[in-house]
């Protein structure tokens, strides 16, 4: 596959040596290379930790303390790749439900499909057992840009679950998928993420 200049991507805040690593025309930004430092100048498919913004960091705070365990001291990590999704253009990936939403003033998903939040800026849900994941993992996107593309709107409710058992009873739970399973971004997913991202500057060329 041939990628033109124009056609660059960043991906950052990803698992070394992951699914975004040897992909043509894709800078990948590791833990190592700390994604905070990114200073452009591609559009980016951003995927800030999530483990201090869901709803478990706070039991967990509660119930063991310290500052590692706080909810939403993850660093800067998400504000450091919203600020970089507006300034670029491209996309943020976390779970459904992220207290990060809130915390940066961002619209909460709601009618299935694209949200437009005005200014070029987009929210969804998507079900990534669309894309080939085993679990359903819920997420939301944000995205800067002219005009998002359409995404997979199923819902399969997928074969396995992402952590704790339900507690209303065996018949309710699934086999649950290991911590990597969990955090691994389905290659069908990952693609479209970055055509997402490679779009953007063409959308503007044409546009202008």
């Amino acid at each position: 596959m041939s990628i033109t200049a124009e056609q660059l991507v960043a991906a950052l805040f990803v698992e070394t040596g992951g699914c975004y690593f040897g992909l043509p025309g894709v800078d990948p930004w590791d833990a190592p290379r700390d994604a905070r430092r990114y200073a452009g100048s591609h559009p980016v498919v951003a995927h800030p930790p999530c483990q201090l913004w869901t709803s478990f960091a706070y039991v967990n705070f509660k119930r063991w303390g310290g500052e590692h365990n706080r909810p939403g001291n993850d660093g800067g990590c998400f504000a450091t790749a919203l600020y970089q999704v507006r300034l670029f253009g491209g996309v943020l990936e976390h779970p459904a439900f992220s207290r990060a939403w809130s915390a940066h003033g961002l619209r909460k998903p709601t009618a299935r499909g694209w949200n437009d939040c005005g200014g070029d800026e987009w929210v969804c849900e998507v079900w990534q057992s669309a894309y080939g994941h085993k679990a359903r993992k819920r997420t939301w996107l944000f995205y800067k840009g002219p005009k998002p593309q359409e995404l997979n709107w199923d819902r399969p409710p997928g074969t396995h679950q992402i952590g704790y058992h339900d507690q209303r009873g065996k018949n309710r739970n699934k086999p649950t998928v290991g911590k990597k399973a969990a955090n691994a971004t389905p290659p069908q997913f990952r693609d479209v993420l970055i055509g997402m991202a490679r779009s953007i500057k063409q959308q503007q060329r044409e546009a202008a």
